[in-house]
C-alpha cells in the first residue's frame, strides 16, 4: 500500500477554519508576489526625495532659524559629551532631550562644523521617513502605486522638504513616530498570522512568543521621546491602537470578550517591557549627561550641600533637570513674530521664515532669498477635505485603516490646542509628527475614489479617477517647482517672491 494511502487514512480532527475567519485574520500582504517588484519604484521615490533634500544642502550660508542653538549644541555634545555655552566656557542649559543633536553630531562628526555638516543628519532623517511612509502605505493600503504615491507626495511637501535641509528636532521626531507607527502595523499582521496558524493547527489561541515588532515600536518611542517631549502624546495613541488590533484579532479568532482578554492578557503583559523599553532607550540618550561631570544640574545635589549616591544622585540630579525644564516648557508665553495656533496649521496660516536676504544677486534691481517653513499648498489645502472623507468612509466600511490614520492625525495635533488654551508659543513644524498621517488620509481617500482593480476591463468611472489622481499628483510637483526657490534659499526677483505670497502679510 503507498504510505500516502495510510497518511490519508488517518483521520485529522483538527476542525477547519471559516473561511471569513481566515479572511480577517490572513495579513494583506502574505503570498505577495509583487513584493520584490515594488522595491523598484520605491527607491526611485527615495531616490528623488534623497536628491531633493541633498542638493546644495549648504545653502544658505550660516545658521539660520534654531539652527543657532542645535547646531552649536551638537558640537558641545561632541566635544564635552554635554551642551556647551561656548561664549561663557560652561554647560549650556538647554529644554530638549539630546538624542536629536547627537543625530545632528554625527554629521558634524562626519563631514565637518560647517552648513552641510550639521544639516545632513536631517536631510538623511527626511529622506529614510519618505521611504518608510512608501513600506507603510503599501502596507495598509495593498498598493505599490498608492505606497510609491504617499512617499511622492511627502517627498514633493515644501513644508518636508525645509525641515529635512535645517538643522533642527523635528524631522528626527518625525522619523521615530513614523517608524514605531510602521512596527506597529508589523506587529499586528505578525499577531493575526500567530492566531491563524494557531486555529489551523486546533489550538484555541497562539503560544506564547516575544513580540519583536512590538518592543521595537516601543524602543522608536523612546527615542522620539529622547528628541523631543512631545513624542509622549503618541504613547496613548500607540497604546489605544495596540490594543484595539489584539481585540479585534481575538474577536476574529471566536474568542469572547475580546477587549477583557486584550487588555489583561495582552495588555498587562507587554506593558511592562514596552515602558521599560521606552525608558531605556530614552536614558541612554542622556548617556553625555550622565556619564560626564560637566552637564547643567549634574552635581545640583552636591551644589546644596545634600548627599549624592553615585547612581541614585545622578538620577535625582537629572529629574530636578526635567523639572526645570517642564517649569520653562510651562511657561513659555512670549511672543514671537511667527507663532501661530493649531487651527491655522493646515490653513498654512502662519508660515515660519528660517532665513531672509535681499543681497544676493539674482539679475534684478531688487533680490529675495528667502527659506520658507510653507508646505506646498495644494497638498496642505487637500488635507482637510481627505480628513472627512477618511472619518467617513472609516465609519461606513469600519475600516480599521482609516481609525489608524485618524488616531495618528489626533496624536499629533489635539494636544497642541489644549496649549493653545493655555496660551503658549507655538510653530507651525510642530505639526510635523502629524504629517505622515495625513499624507496617509489623503492617499486612503484618493485610494477608495479610485476603487479596486476590477476582474476584466476598467469602467469609465474608474478611468476618470485615475486620471484625476495622476492629473492632482502633476499638479502638487508644478506647486513645489513654483515654491522651490523659497525652499532652499534661491534669490530670484523681489518681484517674483511677492508674487509667490498668495495670503499677503500672513506668509510675510
Amino acid at each position: 500500500m503507498d504510505p500516502e494511502d495510510d497518511a490519508a487514512a488517518v483521520p485529522d480532527d483538527r476542525p477547519a477554519v471559516p473561511e471569513i475567519t481566515r479572511r480577517r485574520l490572513t495579513p494583506y500582504l502574505t503570498g505577495d508576489r509583487g513584493y520584490a517588484w515594488s522595491w523598484l519604484p520605491t527607491l526611485l521615490v527615495v531616490l528623488v526625495a534623497g536628491l531633493l533634500r541633498t542638493v546644495g544642502l549648504a545653502t544658505p550660508k550660516g545658521k539660520i532659524f534654531d539652527e543657532t542653538y542645535y547646531a552649536t549644541e551638537a558640537h558641545g555634545l561632541l566635544t564635552y559629551g554635554v551642551e556647551w555655552n561656548f561664549d561663557e566656557n560652561k554647560a549650556a542649559y538647554v529644554v530638549h532631550p539630546p538624542l536629536g543633536k547627537w543625530l545632528i553630531a554625527v554629521g558634524e562628526r562626519l563631514f565637518g562644523y560647517d552648513e552641510f555638516g550639521w544639516r545632513i543628519a536631517a536631510a538623511a532623517a527626511g529622506t529614510l521617513s519618505v521611504l518608510l511612509l512608501v513600506r507603510v502605505a503599501r502596507r495598509m493600503l495593498r498598493s505599490t502605486v498608492l505606497g510609491c504615491l504617499a512617499g511622492l507626495l511627502l517627498a514633493l511637501d515644501g513644508f518636508h522638504l525645509v525641515l529635512s535641509r535645517s538643522a533642527l528636532l523635528d524631522i528626527f521626531l518625525g522619523l521615530f513616530l513614523l517608524a514605531a507607527f510602521a512596527a506597529l502595523v508589523r506587529d499586528r499582521d505578525a499577531r493575526r498570522a500567530r492566531w491563524l496558524a494557531a486555529l489551523e493547527r486546533g489550538a484555541d489561541r497562539p503560544e506564547p512568543a516575544v513580540r519583536a515588532w512590538l518592543l521595537l515600536a516601543a524602543g522608536l518611542l523612546g527615542a522620539a521621546t529622547a528628541v523631543k517631549w512631545s513624542g509622549l502624546f503618541f504613547a496613548p495613541a500607540f497604546a489605544l491602537l495596540v490594543v484595539w488590533w489584539d481585540a479585534g484579532a481575538r474577536r476574529s479568532a471566536g474568542q469572547d470578550r475580546p477587549w477583557r482578554r486584550a487588555l489583561v492578557r495582552d495588555g498587562l503583559v507587554w506593558l511592562p517591557w514596552c515602558v521599560a523599553a521606552v525608558a531605556g532607550v530614552y536614558l541612554l540618550a542622556w548617556s553625555g549627561w550622565l556619564l560626564t561631570d560637566d552637564g547643567y544640574f549634574r552635581h545640583w545635589l552636591a551644589q546644596q550641600g545634600r548627599p549624592e549616591p553615585p547612581l541614585w544622585g545622578a538620577l535625582q540630579n537629572l529629574w530636578h533637570y526635567h523639572s526645570e525644564a517642564l517649569r520653562f516648557h510651562s511657561g513659555l508665553t512670549s511672543h514671537h513674530t511667527y507663532q501661530s495656533w493649531p487651527w491655522q496649521w493646515l490653513l498654512l496660516g502662519r508660515p515660519v521664515a528660517f532665513y531672509w536676504s535681499g543681497d544676493a544677486a539674482c539679475g534684478a534691481s531688487n533680490c529675495a532669498a528667502e527659506v520658507l517653513l510653507l508646505g506646498t499648498p495644494v497638498l496642505w489645502w487637500a488635507f482637510l477635505p481627505a480628513l472627512a472623507a477618511t472619518t467617513w468612509l472609516g465609519v461606513a466600511r469600519r475600516d480599521w485603516r482609516a481609525g489608524a490614520i485618524l488616531v495618528g492625525v489626533a496624536a499629533g495635533m489635539l494636544p497642541w490646542f489644549y496649549y493653545a488654551v493655555q496660551g503658549r508659543t507655538m510653530f507651525a513644524f510642530y505639526a510635523l509628527p502629524a504629517e505622515p498621517f495625513l499624507v496617509l488620509a489623503l492617499c486612503y481617500a484618493l485610494g477608495a475614489w479610485v476603487g479596486p482593480r476590477p476582474a476584466g476591463a476598467p469602467g469609465t468611472r474608474r478611468a476618470v479617477a485615475i486620471g484625476a489622481v495622476a492629473a492632482y499628483t502633476l499638479l502638487v510637483a508644478a506647486c513645489f517647482a513654483w515654491y522651490y526657490p523659497l525652499y532652499v534659499g534661491t534669490s530670484i526677483p523681489y518681484d517674483d517672491w511677492q508674487l509667490r505670497m498668495l495670503l499677503g502679510n500672513r506668509w510675510i
